[in-house]
């Protein structure tokens, strides 16, 4: 992963709705954009869904409803040759190419890329024989969390610590279990494993987002975790980065107008460039939470603070009391918080109203 306190994936997906020049102008546009990541996705339509399989809502509010998911699917196949294509630009352009597989064949090919990690899908949280395959890889995981439960989540992981200390498929989920029981497996997870909050639908509604979800994960499993936002808009990702999101990944688009299922969800270059800004900012912002004056906050804190002045004229001897002394600004001298220890000390000279008091 990149050195940037938060990494940014901007998700071209199935946007370049199965064109070349479309795939090509995803990339320049993450690039411009400033995003860490542009990450597209890898299947074989004929593996993944069968020909009766249904469209989500979303999709059939999206595209024709008299297609099927596998046809849809089909068209949106992204050609084995161009991923090396779109690698090789991508690296031109000095952004990461990734790609999400949604079957083990596809997963294989990836493997050749030699990707930097994996993200896996929401759709394949359960899928155990799939995410077995991921952890196999040893390349670090994204896993996102979309339509999943806790105790989903948790599978998920266990069937990850299996594979990533076996080399063999477990022969039952009792196997699996046994090895998530260990804490010595379940911490190999860190450093290896991320997750990402997500509310699976395009667009996702405000009242479904549940960014207090990242706190569940987080405190559940002790992994960081980032969020897959399917919102319409940028001020989510925003949001779940002051919320401490460790990754954001974000669908695009060259324009919302194009015919697909993802378009209308996804962020166009403009918004992509302005929302990864944003992020940047936030990030610098957040601080290491150390509660401390800032390196431009002394001149401030100098000019700012009050000092113990004579609240009146006072002769060499005298024995201060409270009517004898009061605060203002005056860029030196004892703080304010030091005025009721000097009473009861005696002055050392004559003193005139609104002169600092020496100790």
């Amino acid at each position: 992963m990149s050195n940037a306190p938060v990494y940014v994936i901007a998700e071209a997906g199935v946007n370049h709705n199965g064109s070349r020049e479309m795939a090509f102008a995803l990339v320049d546009a993450a690039a411009a954009a400033g995003a860490d990541a542009v990450k597209f996705q890898t299947f074989n339509a004929d593996l993944l869904a069968t020909a009766s399989a249904p469209k989500a809502g979303y999709q059939l509010e999206t595209t024709a409803t008299t297609e099927s998911q596998h046809a849809m699917l089909k068209r949106l196949e992204l050609g084995r040759d161009m991923h090396y294509e779109l690698q090789q630009h991508a690296s031109k352009r000095g952004i990461t190419f990734l790609s999400t597989a949604f079957d083990t064949a596809s997963l294989k090919f990836l493997m050749d890329l030699d990707l930097p990690l994996f993200k896996v899908p929401s759709g394949e949280i359960t899928n155990a024989p799939l995410l077995w395959q991921f952890a196999r890889t040893g390349k670090p995981l994204v896993l996102s969390t979309g339509m999943a439960t806790l105790s989903e989540v948790e599978f998920a992981l266990a069937v990850v610590s299996h594979g990533l200390q076996h080399a063999e498929e477990p022969t039952s989920l009792d196997v699996v279990w046994r090895t998530w029981s260990q804490a010595k497996i379940r911490s190999q997870l860190s450093g290896h494993v991320s997750l990402l909050h997500c509310t699976s639908q395009y667009p996702t509604p405000m009242s479904e987002v549940n960014l207090r979800a990242m706190d569940t994960l987080a405190a559940s499993f002790g992994l960081p975790v980032g969020y897959s936002d399917h919102t319409e808009g940028i001020l989510i990702p925003i949001a779940a980065v002051a919320r401490g999101a460790t990754i954001i990944e974000k669908h695009f688009t060259l324009d919302r107008n194009l015919p697909g299922p993802d378009h209308l969800a996804s962020l166009e270059p403009d918004q992509l460039h302005e929302m990864v800004r944003q992020i940047r900012e936030l990030a610098q912002s957040m601080g290491d939470g150390t509660k401390s004056p800032q390196p431009s906050e002394w001149d401030t804190k100098r000019a700012a603070r009050q000092q113990v002045v004579a609240a009146r004229d006072l002769q060499a001897g005298a024995v201060l009391t409270r009517q004898d002394l009061t605060t203002a600004r005056a860029g030196h001298g004892q703080p304010a918080s030091r005025l009721w220890d000097m009473i009861g000390q005696q002055t050392a000279r004559v003193y005139r109203a609104g002169e600092v008091i020496e100790p």
